[in-house]
């Protein structure tokens, strides 16, 4: 697949991806099937401030604490700063162990750009009602834990800019992977958000906090808003009651 990287931040990111793939590829030799990038820099909207370098490696076996702990080191000494970035995603031929969630794993299926390659594993896609039951677990729970905490909260601290900007953007990607079993960027799941209305969600609010992202900017002036997020977890677990649990 093409790299749609776009911008020379993008640019600078996957490069620095593709160094530290072929690195890893010297580290871990014929136990590495494959290494691709992911996320934002594989389907678009890369963010120099608030993206992650989303970088999957699939294997022969499993990933030793002790290869992680040099995979790491070597990606540092290619770029502290973009090592800083780096979100590692890793499992075995099987698709059985590691770190691969449902939605990684389409993302992986639909838009991963190969950086190395032994050979092609390619799992069966999640279904809609595996993607479901991922969502109502730990990423919502998490989510919902992180907006009431920003909601009650009297100031934004620096530090946690990015996951405020996160949490106003979340409603966007919950729902397009809530009602298509699919994974996104920001950009696509915010216009898709726009023709779903619900009451509870403040599209504009969200469409600002894209336009936050997209060029880097603070989000303090977005924090008055913060109240808001209530009603987007409430939004969203409505959306979950009115669906059969699985």
């Amino acid at each position: 697949m093409q790299n749609v990287a776009e911008t020379s931040e993008a640019r600078s990111a996957s490069e620095f991806a593709g160094h530290v793939a072929r690195e890893w590829d010297d580290l871990l030799g014929l136990r590495l099937l494959g290494a691709y990038l992911m996320g934002s820099l594989a389907h678009g909207g890369f963010s120099a401030r608030y993206s992650d370098i989303d970088v999957a490696v699939v294997l022969s076996n499993a990933l030793a604490p002790a290869d992680f702990a040099e995979m790491q080191r070597r990606a540092a000494a290619v770029s502290e700063p973009h090592a800083a970035k780096l979100s590692l995603f890793w499992t075995d031929r099987g698709f059985s162990i590691g770190r691969f969630p449902p939605l990684d794993r389409i993302d992986y299926l639909t838009h991963a750009v190969t950086l190395v390659e032994r050979e092609a594993v390619r799992p069966e896609r999640p279904s809609v009602a595996e993607v479901r039951s991922y969502l109502r677990g730990a990423p919502f729970e998490r989510w919902a834990e992180r907006a009431h905490s920003f909601s009650e909260a009297f100031e934004l601290k620096p530090v946690e800019r990015k996951p405020y900007l996160r949490a106003l953007l979340y409603p966007a990607r919950f729902v397009y992977s809530w009602v298509l079993g699919d994974i996104t960027s920001n950009d696509e799941a915010v216009s898709f958000l726009e023709t779903r209305a619900h009451g509870k969600i403040d599209v504009a609010l969200i469409r600002e906090a894209l336009r936050c992202r997209q060029a880097g900017r603070d989000p303090d002036h977005l924090f008055g808003a913060r109240q808001a997020l209530r009603g987007y977890v409430d939004a969203c677990a409505e959306a979950m009651a009115e669906a059969p649990a699985t």
